[in-house]
């Protein structure tokens, strides 16, 4: 397993640090060099610790087990657009998302950054990759990708950090 914080120049969270200890302790049911899991399997093994410290964790794609964020609000306050989290802990405000397969081949770890920056809620973004999808190191091409935007200096990020985890 490998990690990644942004930005470089801030120290990574004890929060976070909680979060890397919990797919650490899971890595052998995990481990994308001998497994291969979709997300929603990976999910469900790291489920248990992450509730241990304080997350809800999406349990299945039942409208009712997913974790709403809200985006916009409506009438009477009430949210109007929300997007959906694979795990969210309201007392550090951090947003875990864990892909599998097209987390580089169709994007979706971009999807998971933009939706993070308009959930109200989220401080924190963490993404779980695979480290090896097809003989191709998608850990290590998010990675690149958040150190280019980071040094680009061109966007404004509203989050205070993200966390890219490579399984």
């Amino acid at each position: 397993m490998k990690w990644s914080y942004f930005p470089r120049n801030q120290r990574i969270t004890d929060d976070l640090l909680k979060v890397i200890d919990v797919f650490n302790r899971n890595n052998n049911h995990i481990n994308s060099s001998e497994h291969k899991l979709k997300s929603d399997e990976v999910l469900h093994s790291i489920a248990n610790g992450l509730e241990e410290i304080g997350y809800s964790v999406e349990k299945s794609k039942r409208d009712e087990d997913k974790i709403k964020m809200p985006v916009l609000y409506g009438e009477c306050g009430k949210p109007s657009l929300n997007f959906e989290a694979d795990a969210f802990n309201p007392s550090n405000n951090i947003v875990i998302e864990v892909e599998a397969g097209r987390a580089v081949t169709n994007y979706q770890f971009l999807k998971d950054f933009f939706e993070s920056c308009c959930m109200d809620d989220a401080d924190y973004l963490c993404i779980a990759v695979r480290l090896l999808y097809r003989k191709n190191d998608d850990y290590k091409k998010v990675c690149e990708f958040f150190d280019a935007m980071y040094a680009s200096n061109k966007f404004s990020i509203p989050l205070k950090g993200i966390l890219i985890i490579g399984y």
